[in-house]
């Protein structure tokens, strides 16, 4: 995200950008009304970040194909996991020799192709980075399962009496399982944001002077105006009942369910629901400046915001995967200068990247600040 805002933010004619994470949109504000945001999208895609201009019914489908995709790859990582640990138990219950090397061999079949499906939202981040000659967090994991893999491999095709298949897949199987617990939040705290939306009428019928009536956009709505509300339809504007009596479904503003009574002389606010008769109400604000686009910026400005532990952890993230990798480099440097066994060294260097998958980082920080905004 930081290096998002700082990129697109150097821009020329970008005069502010800001990334929201849960709702996957960068908010910029360019200099002129007639700039042309190509160069935004431009600098993204160097970041390796295939954005576009939002078109409000793309997100939705986009998240759940992206939560499917997650759920298959969590069952084939279990399911390999499963598999592969009852062949490990053997092997630990004192399984030798030919026997042994055949649950390698079996073990190798299984995790091969459960690493190269379920791996594939780690892999693909990875080298998107990698691309863009960055480090993201996902760099590390993808380098210790697949060095894992690579040295179970050898130590397979040389009858080595240790592997570790179970582990990369494992591995793999918690990390997914925490991705999408992650999506889920950021899921729910998505439809508390953009709920609102849904709520907000695209127009209204507007009182003619004759008596009749007539549909109007929300745009064209203005003070003063009379409108026809119908049971069952929700206001467009925040407005005051002139004439008729009804109840009405206040919960957007109080949180209360219970229908309220309602006559001549009652403020409604945009997004009430009228419930069981027809009123006339004159309209005192825009939809522009109601409640309900008030209470829209509000929680707009509350998931683009930065808490102080959020900001925290940015600074630690940018620091985060260089020094991860710098750490196990200097490990198996380490290690091979002081037993000169390079397996023994790759072991307690690929064991460095696996212990210090960033999951509180990446996974604890940006749930607890979702829950804060949706509550």
């Amino acid at each position: 995200m930081a290096k998002v805002e700082h990129t697109v933010g150097a821009l020329p004619d970008v005069v502010s950008a800001r990334a929201n994470l849960t709702l996957k949109q960068l908010r910029v504000t360019l200099a002129g009304a007639t700039d042309d945001p190509a160069p935004v999208l431009d600098a993204l895609a160097t970041l390796g970040h295939d954005a576009q201009l939002l078109d409000l019914d793309r997100p939705a489908l986009t998240q759940e194909a992206s939560s499917a995709r997650l759920l298959r790859a969590i069952a084939v990582a279990g399911f390999g996991a499963m598999n592969i640990m009852l062949l490990s138990v053997a092997v630990w219950s004192g399984a030798s020799g030919t026997l042994r090397d055949t649950f390698h061999m079996i073990s190798a079949l299984i995790a091969l192709p459960v690493v190269a499906y379920a791996g594939q939202p780690f892999f693909s981040s990875a080298l998107g980075a990698l691309r863009a000659r960055r480090l993201n967090m996902d760099v590390p994991i993808a380098l210790a399962v697949v060095l894992a893999l690579a040295l179970s491999l050898f130590e397979t095709a040389r009858g080595g009496e240790e592997v570790f298949f179970d582990a990369a897949v494992t591995l793999l199987f918690f990390l997914l399982t925490g991705r999408y617990l992650d999506q889920l939040m950021r899921d729910r705290a998505r439809s508390a944001v953009t709920g609102f939306a849904k709520l907000a009428s695209k127009g209204a019928m507007l009182r003619t002077p004759d008596g009749g009536q007539v549909w109007r956009p929300v745009e064209e709505i203005v003070p003063g105006m009379m409108l026809v509300v119908a049971a069952g339809e929700r206001l467009a504007v925040d407005a005051r009942i002139r004439q008729g009596a009804t109840d009405l479904d206040r919960s957007i503003v109080t949180g209360e369910s219970m229908p309220v009574a309602a006559g001549p002389g009652c403020d409604l606010e945009a997004g009430t629901l009228n419930l069981t008769g027809e009123i006339e109400v004159e309209v005192l604000r825009p939809a522009a400046t109601s409640f309900l686009a008030e209470m829209m910026r509000m929680l707009g400005a509350a998931e683009s915001g930065r808490g102080g532990y959020v900001r925290i952890a940015d600074r630690a993230a940018r620091l985060y995967a260089p020094v991860v990798h710098l750490l196990a480099l200097v490990t198996f440097a380490g290690w091979l200068w002081v037993t000169r066994d390079w397996q023994a060294s790759a072991f307690v260097a690929i064991s460095v990247l696996i212990i210090t998958c960033p999951c509180a980082l990446g996974l604890a920080v940006p749930v607890a600040h979702v829950v804060a905004a949706g509550a």
